[in-house]
């Protein structure tokens, strides 16, 4: 029997994706950061394909509503490049999201990435993904009570 479940998204999710990303904008505009509806559907075609090359699902709102909100606020983040860069850190939440074997929380990692990024990274995606990231997966797979804390692994 042929299964008619599928893990694309639906025109009525992008719809639900695009108005809360929209409400999101209300927020980073404070910032002087805002996505526009092109800018936020090719974000969520990202979103698509990092899951699918992670191999992972996600059910409700997904990732990018807390991404967009706990870096709207980082000197480090400029309104030319905010798309591409909420699209790497999305990237590299569901990267590293799997590689730490669920040992760490979604707001948890998401504190991680925002601390680094904004401190020792000083806004550099390759060092936060490189360095930080790849030590607190490493020391959560085997168990380092330090990575536990959620904290930067380097201190």
């Amino acid at each position: 029997m042929k299964s008619d479940f599928t893990m694309i998204p639906k025109k009525r999710e992008k719809k639900e994706l695009i108005g809360l990303m929209q409400g999101c904008n209300q927020i980073t505009e404070r910032f002087g950061l805002s996505l526009s509806e092109k800018q936020i559907q090719n974000l969520e075609e990202h979103r698509i394909k990092a899951l699918q090359n992670t191999g992972r699902i996600e059910f409700g709102e997904g990732i990018l509503k807390k991404l967009a909100y706990a870096f709207c606020d980082s000197p480090f983040l400029l309104p030319n490049s905010y798309e591409e860069t909420l699209i790497e850190l999305q990237d590299l939440f569901y990267y590293f999201k799997t590689e730490s074997m669920e040992r760490i929380s979604d707001d948890e990692l998401i504190e991680v990435m925002k601390e680094v990024y904004n401190g020792k990274a000083q806004g550099s995606l390759s060092y936060l993904s490189q360095t930080a990231l790849e030590d607190l997966c490493r020391n959560l797979r085997f168990d380092s009570s330090d990575s536990m804390q959620g904290r930067d692994p380097q201190k």
